[in-house]
């Protein structure tokens, strides 16, 4: 049990594409087997979002805050936290923040602490980096990248990380791993480096003892200037889309369409020049048994990660694909839909019925509050 009596709050960033959904996944899973109760709160510019899908189809309480990021949200925020505390009464709350949002320490770790310091013991803030992306950022490897201005974004998330969290250190080899632990930690000597496997519990425990064991500790607040990231966030495309699945004839290999549907998107972005920053896709069973397949891809040249995979073929389901993407909305809205229609048409008797779409560029970000702490803390 924890010694203090509040719940913690621990907040999990990070860019798109950084894993953040399988790291609150494996934390509540690590919380539940020491007897904790756990509360999850994910976040998006929309709603239909495949990590809400995910984590609830491994039994996790969660609530889900869309429309804007948690620092633009606050108030539902503290709502969906009380809702959770009304319903599972929880002993630490997990909460994934935008992948493109940053300031969060200044939004919303030091209000909540502020105004609600003696419900929660706001725990430092982790920011998880797919070491891909990271090496390409900080010039230790080449590849596809964002422009400037998303990149600043990407940067500025770490800037003010009280922990970097290196992720899927199992695709790094040890002199990766060495070179990017030490570029890290020389671009951000604030931020302690931790290195993890969030997809196979490898550093996750000490990750955890870590966040547990301590509190945010103020720090002089980061200098960021709001019009370049507000620019950088308004270059990303956002596109939810949810879509039901009937077979008339033979049961659909639910794993193969989703491969089949990444694939096709993958080539449309790469070949229209939209570099992706993360494209996910789940394929509900539509049974009670609550199983899904689950495929991530994290880059425009990344391979496609089939997360999740159903045993058996299905006749019906729900699919929601969300893809976020350096690019044109409608193109993506564009490149979603051919890359249905090509997935249901090379299945005969297969209907792929869009039920909800939406795609547009983020909003400028413009926070409830923001504790400016200047000089010494």
């Amino acid at each position: 049990m924890l010694e203090d009596a509040r719940a913690r709050y621990v907040m999990i960033g990070g860019f798109l594409g950084a894993g953040k959904t399988t790291a609150v996944a494996c934390m509540g899973a690590a919380l539940t087997e020491r007897g904790l109760k756990v509360g999850l709160i994910t976040n998006d510019q929309s709603s239909g979002l495949v990590d809400t899908s995910i984590l609830r189809s491994r039994g996790f309480a969660v609530e889900e805050i869309a429309g804007g990021c948690f620092c633009c949200r606050f108030g539902s925020l503290a709502e969906a936290a009380e809702r959770l505390e009304a319903a599972e009464r929880p002993d630490v709350f997990l909460a994934e923040p935008v992948g493109s949002c940053t300031d969060l320490v200044a939004t919303v770790s030091y209000p909540l602490r502020r105004i609600y310091g003696d419900r929660f013991r706001v725990a430092p803030l982790s920011v998880l980096v797919d070491p891909q992306r990271a090496r390409r950022v900080l010039g230790l490897a080449a590849g596809r990248r964002f422009s400037d201005k998303v990149t600043y974004v990407f940067e500025k998330q770490l800037e003010e990380a009280d922990l970097i969290v290196i992720n899927k250190v199992d695709t790094l080899a040890a002199d990766e791993l060495n070179e990017l632990e030490a570029a890290l930690g020389a671009r951000f000597p604030e931020a302690e480096v931790l290195a993890v496997s969030a997809e196979h519990g490898v550093g996750t425990e000490a990750w955890l003892d870590r966040v547990l064991a301590s509190e945010a500790v103020p720090q002089p607040t980061m200098e960021l200037d709001y019009t370049t990231y507000a620019e950088g966030e308004a270059l990303l495309g956002w596109l939810n889309l949810t879509a039901r699945l009937a077979a008339a004839a033979e049961p659909v290999d639910a794993n193969q369409l989703l491969l089949d549907l990444a694939a096709e998107i993958q080539g449309a972005a790469a070949a229209a020049g939209a570099e992706i920053a993360h494209l996910k896709a789940t394929l509900d069973a539509g049974d009670a048994s609550g199983r899904l397949a689950a495929l991530s891809v994290t880059s425009g040249d990344g391979e496609l990660d089939l997360r999740e995979a159903l045993v058996d073929g299905v006749q019906s389901g729900e699919l929601i694909l969300n893809l976020r993407a350096e690019g044109d909305p409608s193109e993506l809205q564009a490149m979603a839909l051919a890359a249905l229609e090509a997935a249901a048409g090379s299945r005969p008797g297969c209907s792929l019925t869009v039920e909800h779409e939406e795609h547009f560029r983020p909003a400028p970000p413009e926070p409830t509050h923001r504790d400016e702490i200047r000089g010494s803390a």
